[in-house]
């Protein structure tokens, strides 16, 4: 049987960045100086885990455009925290990264018009990958976040290609 990411541990790194995420006023101060998008767009953390991210955008007028919905850059910004926020995790104590957004794709399905939440699940293929990469070695994987109303119908989901580039 194999060991969960959660039974092997994350290094000190990564459990500080974990609490650091989770926590609503951390997470608010370092979104407003690392990323004010995500504070004027009211995202919030709702879970982080090695295994997966949620994050929630609401529906208000700050995020809405002229047809009644969340625009789509903010879905795409909800989105794509999910999944860096992963990223994040994976790399946190594991030494020098590089890490870029290669290619980007969008499906949308249904009208935002309330609160999102956008899950990207793929925590152990994204640790193993990062666990597997030697210095010098790139590497890249196809995140998908999938954004969902609050009665489980799928919104939208996005495909996100992150690089990773472990450096000597």
């Amino acid at each position: 049987m194999e060991k969960s990411i959660e039974a092997s541990g994350l290094t000190p790194a990564a459990k500080n960045y974990l609490g650091k995420m989770t926590s609503p006023f951390i997470f608010w101060w370092a979104m407003l100086f690392k990323l004010p998008s995500a504070v004027f767009w009211r995202l919030k953390m709702k879970s982080l885990s090695p295994e997966k991210c949620e994050v929630t955008i609401p529906y208000f007028w700050r995020n809405q455009n002229p047809f009644k919905s969340i625009y789509f850059a903010a879905l795409a910004g909800a989105a794509e925290l999910s999944t860096g926020a992963l990223c994040q995790l994976a790399i946190a104590g594991k030494g020098q990264f590089s890490m870029l957004v290669v290619d980007f794709k969008a499906e949308y399905h249904k009208k935002a018009n309330q609160k999102i939440t956008f899950t990207c699940d793929q925590g152990a293929e994204l640790f193993k990958l990062i666990h597997g990469m030697n210095p010098g070695e790139t590497g890249q994987l196809v995140m998908v976040s999938t954004g969902k109303s609050p009665s489980g119908e799928i919104v939208a989901k996005f495909y996100v290609t992150w690089s990773f580039k472990r450096k000597v």
